[in-house]
């Protein structure tokens, strides 16, 4: 069979780590070409990958390279909505690592082009990958733990980078909440099946930063009766990081970090956490494992985990997330 032709336009530490290390795992694959804007990180990447073609340009990329089946886009976060519809118009599958884009119109846009093409757009939620939230929804999908109605989740760390791009909102689109509080939501709403949602209040504080948020905490309500809070900050002042997803049902409860599941047994609370299964929780793992599930959605092996609709759903609470905050209400939905 002949192997299937990706190419990974953007070349930061997430592509040059996770990505490109993933895919020549695959022996189904073959990177074809990278591109970014710095050229000579291109010439010097494709070469240390020993990938025969490198640009500073997506749009010289694909045009010379009609063959390329699939694109990762791992450019800055504002060039996002560009380079996606830009490799969806030439008829190229996409997997667009978080966040899809730097807002809703933005990535509604993307979603558009996508469905128009009818391609596959795939958004990068590694965290979904990792074998103990994978564990943690197998039991809640296998009705282990029945009637999810509150999901508490969150991830206090240190400022991810260093890159001054990351502080200057009209480039990232936003500080903490883009960069590790989406990862949160989008886990908090895949395991409540992303339930319809009623209101979103928030709060945003600024302690070391100036253009973009640096903490955010807010309470997302369901129309179920279901509601998700997010605790997300670069600046709270504690020993460690502390990452965090804790899923609660009327028959029993699951957490991670490590994993853990409760169930309720005549009116017992009782253990039932796997005792033979090793919970992988590694970050690498997690993107081959993403990046090793997007080839096969690809070539119809699985179907597809993390959707553009799911991430535009994640996006339009992300705007209200940042209304919440600015206006000081909650903010309803329609």
């Amino acid at each position: 069979m002949d192997k299937i032709k990706i190419a990974v336009a953007g070349l930061g530490g997430i592509s040059q780590v996770m990505h490109l290390p993933a895919l020549l795992k695959l022996n189904t694959v073959e990177i074809s070409a990278v591109c970014d804007i710095d050229f000579t990180k291109a010439k010097n990447i494709a070469r240390r990958f020993s990938i025969p073609k490198y640009y500073k340009h997506s749009a010289d990329m694909l045009s010379e390279n009609p063959d390329i089946n699939s694109v990762i886009v791992a450019t800055r976060t504002d060039a996002h909505h560009k380079v996606a519809i830009q490799c969806l118009a030439e008829g190229k599958n996409v997997l667009i690592e978080k966040p899809l884009a730097r807002n809703y119109k933005e990535a509604s846009e993307i979603i558009a082009e996508a469905e128009k093409q009818k391609k596959i757009l795939m958004v990068g939620m590694n965290n979904r990958f990792r074998n103990d939230v994978m564990l943690q929804r197998s039991f809640i999908k296998g009705k282990e733990i029945q009637d999810v109605f509150y999901v508490k989740t969150g991830w206090l760390k240190t400022q991810s980078s260093d890159r001054k791009w990351l502080m200057d909102r009209e480039k990232s689109g936003g500080g903490v909440i883009l960069d590790n509080g989406i990862v949160m939501l989008d886990l908090g709403l895949w395991m409540l099946d992303f339930a319809d949602v009623h209101s979103v209040s928030a709060v945003n504080y600024y302690h070391n930063t100036k253009s973009v948020e640096d903490s955010n905490f807010s309470l997302i309500k369901f129309k179920n009766g279901a509601s998700l809070t997010i605790e997300i900050s670069w600046s709270l002042l504690r020993s460690r990081e502390f990452f965090y997803n804790n899923v609660y049902g009327k028959s029993g409860s699951t957490s991670i970090n490590p994993l853990k599941v409760f169930k309720v047994f005549d009116n017992t609370l009782l253990e039932i956490t796997p005792k033979n299964i090793k919970a992988v929780t590694d970050t690498k793992s997690s993107y081959e494992s993403e990046i090793k599930h997007f080839v096969n959605v690809i070539t119809g092996k699985d179907k597809q985990i993390s959707t553009g609709k799911e991430a535009l759903i994640v996006m339009q609470i992300i705007d209200a997330i940042y209304k919440s905050a600015k206006k000081g209400k909650e903010i309803i939905f329609k």
